[in-house]
């Protein structure tokens, strides 16, 4: 176990005693509990950590809880039967109770180094932190977080709240803080500018300018992410109840270019409509996860992506490619492009391509046309896209209001008023040819429409 080491914090530490804060152990789970009083009880140190505490303290449920400990993570399996331990990077212990995991770190140190050098099993390369398995005590810890409010920690031992660094300050003043230098720690890790946008939509609370002061210069380092991690990070900006805030987070602070670069691209360029559906469809996810309703991240992608969808279907259009073909070449070339930035799973990007490529079905009003679109397995999505691009044109509107009535009326009478070759108004692009239907993985990919 680690001695104590002297506070290296700007910030005189503060023990808030059990009757001076609000968090419960009635709020935690069992699960972390249990892991916490067994550390406790093995005579190491046992804390809850990080969002946990931050989420208590603002009397918010937690959905993850994580520990911070002395015990190395070695230590740690030997106590529990049902831990792994996973990571390079970041050595860590999973105690697995079923569908819950407990996250257990060891306090990290301070290990200093330089470019491309190592201190201990601690690896630096231009600057961005490659390995860190130092371990410190609770105060060094402290200083390695992210956010000051994601630094404070509840004690099993005496039930207190122990802040290192002034989080108890940044949760009343409703702030965000980064710990130490903010030039350093981006480039440590860019994608803590994302998060900062993230807890800030999350919690509602100002960035303060000395922690988004630097955006501007090192958004570009974005681009060097990996980017299945910058998929992971835009679920947890888009998926998790408070999109919109977030993706005007984003925008706010030119953090959205380097995820969906022709998205920002379109919108600096003052396309209003596009603004207004990717707003509306981001407000539409929120209110289905507030309400429980299932969503899925292909719908809110295809919404995001759509205006250079639409763009280059309709210049392959006009250079004389037929409709059904510039739709599928659009679609496949937007797909490249943006996976090469965010890496989104081939089980989204299917179900993405039928959305878009349904969109030039609606304007085709053929007793077939209309049976089999109705029948398409992906028809409901595509058709909760049309009456979110309803705001682009009158046409669009009549179109989306034609389809709802459509679904209303019982198939005889339906088929009845369309007739063995009644034909409604077309849409640009609706020369589209009928696609067979696809069988297998494609037809069932993705499943779970953003429609109920």
């Amino acid at each position: 176990m680690n001695q104590e080491k002297p506070n290296l914090s700007a910030h005189p530490t503060r023990i808030i005693p059990r009757d001076q804060h609000s968090v419960s152990r009635r709020n935690i789970s069992k699960a972390a509990l249990k892991v916490l009083y067994r550390l406790h009880e093995s005579g190491y140190r046992a804390l809850l950590v990080g969002g946990a505490v931050r989420d208590l303290l603002l009397d918010v449920q937690p959905k993850d809880f994580d520990i911070a400990t002395d015990a190395t993570p070695e230590e740690v399996r030997k106590l529990f039967r049902n831990c792994r331990l996973i990571g390079r990077r970041f050595r860590l212990a999973h105690v697995v109770f079923g569908r819950e995991i407990i996250e257990v770190a060891t306090f990290r140190g301070s290990g200093e180094s330089g470019d491309g050098d190592s201190d201990g099993d601690r690896h630096i390369v231009d600057g961005r932190i490659v390995r860190d398995n130092i371990w410190g005590s609770i105060e060094e810890d402290a200083l390695r977080r992210d956010f000051r409010v994601n630094a404070m920690y509840y004690d099993i031992a005496d039930f207190s709240v122990r802040d290192d660094v002034g989080g108890m300050q940044d949760l009343h003043d409703r702030v965000l803080h980064l710990i130490g230098d903010p030039e350093t720690r981006y480039r440590e890790d860019p994608v803590r500018m994302l998060r900062a946008a993230r807890l800030a939509a999350k919690l509602d609370f100002d960035i303060d300018p000395s922690a988004s002061a630097p955006f501007a210069e090192l958004a570009p380092l974005l681009q060097d992410a990996a980017p299945a991690r910058l998929f992971d990070e835009s679920l947890k900006l888009f998926m998790a109840g408070y999109a919109l805030k977030s993706f005007r987070m984003l925008r706010r602070h030119g953090l959205l270019a380097p995820l969906f670069p022709a998205t920002a691209r379109a919108l600096d360029a003052g396309d209003e409509s596009l603004l207004a559906m990717i707003e509306q469809g981001m407000a539409n996810t929120d209110a289905r996860i507030a309400e429980g309703k299932p969503v899925t991240p292909a719908f809110l992608f295809a919404v995001l992506l759509w205006g250079d969808v639409r763009d280059q279907a309709q210049a392959l259009i006009d250079d004389g490619t037929s409709p059904a073909l510039a739709w599928q070449r659009a679609a496949h070339r937007v797909l490249a492009n943006q996976t090469q930035h965010v890496a989104i799973p081939r089980r989204f990007t299917h179900v993405m391509e039928d959305i878009w490529i349904l969109q030039s079905r609606f304007g085709q009003r053929t007793r077939k046309r209309v049976f089999r679109l109705l029948e398409h397995p992906r028809f409901r999505a595509a058709y909760d896209f049309l009456l979110l691009r309803a705001g682009e044109s009158e046409e669009l509107r009549e179109q989306g209001q034609w389809w709802t009535e459509a679904q209303e009326l019982p198939a005889e009478q339906l088929a009845e008023q369309l007739g063995p070759s009644s034909r409604g108004s077309k849409s640009a692009g609706s020369g589209t040819r009928k696609r067979r239907r696809r069988r297998g993985g494609r037809k069932k990919a993705g499943g779970g429409d953003q429609a109920d």
